[in-house]
């Protein structure tokens, strides 16, 4: 398609161009190429249809953020992530009409994630105070990064990408044990792959978040829109890209590797909904 250009700074260009002009054709809506599996658990997803029907998109809130929503079929879905700490029992999404909030009531049931017990450097378990201090500067950064919403609409492709080739490692929701001491449940997918595996990006979006972190290494996070973000860490390198900087889904962000806190290399990729991670298998070709 770009055969007749001559310049990477053209294409680049053009790309820019392409883009925005996506932008402009969805900004009232997103038609969804695909949507996520239905899994109603802690950590899952649920898609709930709403009765509206015009091209605005609906205001849906869940535990007070608001939720990604998106039209497929000539319908609306909310797409609402379930926290990993959610305990089972009923609760309400909030659709905001003019007519005032009206609930979407679901039911959530209890999933049991496995165990895993790992051996790292003691480092990475017990923080010297320096380290400690650098983890709470970064942390900010990260959780800000992926936990925002922001109402900007991209066109979704018919299928996620996945974001590398490999083994699936390390499943969401896994209990980790670090030496012997329990740790928050994996937040995320772990890929294994040989340093150099290309890593890419899942969905368009625009670049929210790069850097080297104590924790994450290598790390970039892509803002999807509406409260979706996805996190790609552990990476040996990273493209140049920037802040704000826009990705169309399949492009390459950076490379396997093994930076930060692992065991060796592979891709830790997280999916958020909402503030919330949720199961990245419940976004994949099933």
């Amino acid at each position: 398609m770009f055969s007749s250009f001559g310049s990477a700074g053209t294409k680049a260009s053009l790309k820019a161009v392409l883009l925005a002009l996506i932008g402009v054709l969805f900004s009232g809506w997103v038609q969804a190429g695909f949507v996520p599996q239905d899994s109603r658990v802690p950590g899952g997803v649920a898609v709930i249809e709403l009765p509206q029907r015009g091209d605005s998109p609906p205001h849906v809130f869940f535990q007070k953020d608001r939720v990604f929503t998106a039209k497929t079929d000539g319908k609306w879905y909310a797409w609402v992530g379930l926290p990993l700490a959610l305990k089972a029992g009923s609760y309400s999404a909030y659709w905001r009409t003019k007519e005032g909030d009206k609930p979407l009531t679901f039911q959530v049931v209890d999933k049991k994630y496995q165990e895993q017990h790992l051996t790292v450097a003691n480092k990475h378990v017990n923080l010297s105070e320096e380290q400690l201090k650098r983890v709470r500067r970064e942390t900010p950064e990260i959780r800000g990064a992926m936990d925002t919403f922001k109402p900007v609409i991209y066109p979704l492709p018919e299928q996620l990408v996945q974001p590398s080739e490999g083994r699936i490692s390390s499943s969401f929701g896994l209990r980790r044990v670090f030496n012997g001491q329990p740790r928050k449940p994996h937040s995320g997918m772990d890929i294994a792959a040989p340093t150099g595996t290309p890593v890419l990006s899942a969905l368009n979006g625009k670049v929210a978040a790069i850097g080297d972190y104590y924790f994450n290494g290598k790390t970039v996070i892509v803002d999807h829109g509406q409260g979706l973000t996805t996190l790609y860490c552990h990476l040996s390198k990273t493209e140049s890209l920037k802040v704000g900087d826009k990705v169309t889904a399949g492009e390459k962000l950076g490379e396997v590797g093994a930076t930060g806190r692992v065991t060796g290399p592979h891709l830790h990729w997280t999916v958020t909904l909402n503030g919330a991670r949720v199961d990245p298998a419940l976004f994949l070709k099933q």
